[in-house]
């Protein structure tokens, strides 16, 4: 089904990208990342002089008594510091998964407190600068995203005031489960946004929205699949209820024009007989017209 719709037309993938700038470069990037974890660090630091094991440092950081914020900094810390394999998002569920299962699986690569305290004592400028800026690295992540869907919700609410309605977080927040806003889906479909005819109030369209400032490999692999079977879980729905949600791939950045990743938006621009297509924020306005919305 390759290379017969819309986007697979397009010759240069990177004419129609939107360039979101990601924010802080090398060198400013120090001096906003110190100033954001300075005193966080030098807590860490305090922490680690006074724990007797770095299981136990781990159990002080995942303390209630800590303010979240500063807890998950804390965490980032110990995963840069401690032990790599402690991911954040689940040391941060300090209510659901307990230290002593942490440790249990895990404690076996934990650096050991004596050679934590011969590191951490005494942070010089410079070290307390580069642990500051590694721990910030991934601060930004999602905010191009955020910044992609506003952007869309923007435009999609000015060209078509008077006709459609758009709902859906512009930033953070949860997905919107296609079950709760269309009467006799079953099955779990998170998805970023949804289009309403603005009289009716019916759901004409769903979107999923993706900005990728890099993208490649296994991790394009296990987009295509996720996507697909959306669009056949959708799909099938339409076939037993008799009806009709188009659906919306909003895609965009850098990352796009990556071989895999720009396949899969030509492939999954192609199937079910136009009822899904792919658009950049550059493209929106050729790709998305209230006939195609209306199914006219």
């Amino acid at each position: 089904m390759a290379g017969r719709g819309f986007i697979s037309s397009i010759r240069d993938p990177h004419s129609v990208i939107t360039a979101i700038d990601s924010g802080l470069r090398f060198p400013e990037i120090v001096s906003v990342m110190r100033t954001k974890y300075e005193d966080d660090i030098r807590f860490f630091s305090q922490l680690v002089s006074t724990s007797t094991t770095s299981a136990e440092l781990l159990e002080r950081i995942r303390s209630s008594d800590i303010p979240a914020d500063r807890r998950m900094a804390l965490l980032k810390m110990f995963r840069r510091c401690v032990s790599g394999v402690c991911d954040t998002e689940a040391t941060k569920k300090i209510s659901k998964i307990t230290t002593q299962s942490i440790v249990d699986a895990y404690g076996h690569t934990f650096k050991p407190i004596s050679k934590l305290k011969e590191q951490l004592t005494d942070l010089t400028d410079e070290a307390i600068a580069v642990l500051a800026v590694s721990i910030g690295e991934y601060d930004n992540r999602g905010q191009q995203g955020y910044v992609l869907t506003g952007l869309f919700f923007d435009w999609f609410e000015n060209k078509f005031r008077t006709e459609m309605m758009i709902e859906g977080p512009r930033g953070a927040g949860p997905d919107i489960e296609l079950s709760t806003v269309v009467d006799g889906f079953s099955g779990s479909c998170p998805c970023d946004f949804v289009i309403r005819d603005r009289a009716s109030r019916d759901v004409k369209a769903v979107g999923f929205a993706r900005y990728d400032s890099t993208r490649g490999g296994a991790q394009s692999d296990d987009r295509t699949g996720g996507n697909l079977g959306k669009v056949y879980l959708i799909r099938d729905y339409c076939r037993t209820h008799n009806r009709i949600v188009r659906i919306v791939f909003l895609a965009d950045g850098p990352g796009l024009a990556h071989k895999d990743t720009w396949k899969e938006a030509c492939e999954l621009d192609c199937i079910w007989d136009d009822n899904v297509r792919v658009t950049t924020l550059k493209l929106a306005e050729e790709r998305l017209s209230l006939q195609w919305l209306r199914g006219e």
